[in-house]
């Protein structure tokens, strides 16, 4: 079985993943980097993808991905 990974993933505004270095306030460091800035945080399964809507502020994401994982260690106890 393959394993399974949740992660929070920052994204910009057109929900493409932001890896860019960024201030806390979600602005691109170097202006000069092609980057929009981070508008959103996604909860990203590597089995199901997105996790539901992203969400603004990561602090309220990673309990989505904490649940998430749970999901899925729910499932694989009751096998």
């Amino acid at each position: 079985m393959a394993r399974i990974t949740v992660r929070v993933e920052p994204r910009h505004a057109d929900n493409s993943r932001c890896e860019h270095d960024v201030k806390p306030s979600g602005k691109p460091r170097d202006p000069a980097s092609g980057c929009t800035g981070r508008t959103a945080y996604a909860v990203v399964c590597s089995e199901h993808g997105d996790v539901d809507d992203p969400h603004h502020v990561k602090v309220l994401a990673e309990p989505a991905a904490r649940e998430h994982r749970q999901e899925h260690l729910a499932a694989l106890h009751a096998r």
